[in-house]
């Protein structure tokens, strides 16, 4: 801290990237309890306007002809449910409303997160490992509904040879109950880095020497992360996909 506040003093270069990440009251105050409303709360709630305005308002007013908004709202509705029916098989289409509003939701999480002063709340491990955990819960219950205890057979490697099936089993055992920590780090971490990068390079901005590499790295970095933000919501939806086909489909 100190030798920070010294290069701030000789006019050096100063610049926090996580600071964007902080969950801040909307209504003043320094304490937050479970109730507070903050800047997570609102662009959550954005979020979730967002996909109302497009699945419920724009597409309300159906026709031959679609408008900009319908031929969205049928391009994600055909999109994530051939997803579902390829990766997961035609016995999990009726889990569809659930992955639906899951990409959705992430989706537009993740766009939202790339306006300027905005805030990513896919940024925060607390939002992912929520989804993931739900996601984990669902796909064991299901599993267990439908097969009983064969769902147990998901760990039992019956290919392999006698000898080495119990060491495949705990392998098994602990990658099952490993997928919510993988599946929350992999699409929070994704979205923090790439959006940690782009406030490097913006601090880097106001030096006159680097200042049009900086705006040519931002650049290239925010078509990067338009990128990111719909292959991580995918990746994450996928996912969803195959550990419900595990459930359905236990035996290997």
């Amino acid at each position: 801290m100190a030798s920070e506040a010294q290069g701030a003093k000789e006019g050096g270069l100063e610049f926090h990237p996580m600071d964007q990440f902080i969950v801040k009251p909307l209504f003043g105050g320094d304490e937050i309890a479970w109730y507070t409303i903050t800047n997570v709360t609102l662009w959550m709630a954005l979020a979730v306007a967002g996909i109302i305005a497009m699945m419920v308002i724009g597409t309300s007013r159906r026709a031959i002809i679609p408008s900009r908004s319908q031929s969205i709202g049928e391009l994600a509705y055909g999109f994530i449910y051939k997803m579902v029916e390829d990766v997961a098989g035609k016995d999990a289409v009726k889990f569809f409303p659930y992955i639906m509003t899951l990409f959705l939701f992430i989706v537009f999480a993740n766009f939202l997160g790339l306006i300027p002063m905005s805030f990513t709340t896919t940024s925060h491990f607390a939002v992912t490992i929520t989804l993931a955990l739900l996601v984990f819960v669902t796909v064991t219950v299901v599993g267990f509904v439908k097969n009983g205890t064969a769902f147990l057979g998901l760990f039992w490697v019956s290919s392999a040879p006698l000898a080495l099936r119990p060491i495949l089993a705990i392998i098994e055992v602990i990658s099952y109950f490993v997928r919510p920590v993988s599946h929350s780090i992999r699409l929070a971490g994704n979205v923090m880095a790439g959006h940690a990068v782009i406030k490097v390079f913006a601090g880097f901005a106001a030096l006159a020497v680097v200042s049009p590499l900086s705006i040519v790295a931002i650049t290239a970095m925010y078509g990067l992360e338009v990128l990111v933000a719909f292959i991580q919501a995918y990746v994450f939806t996928i996912l969803t996909c195959v550990y419900l086909k595990d459930a359905l489909h236990p035996s290997h």
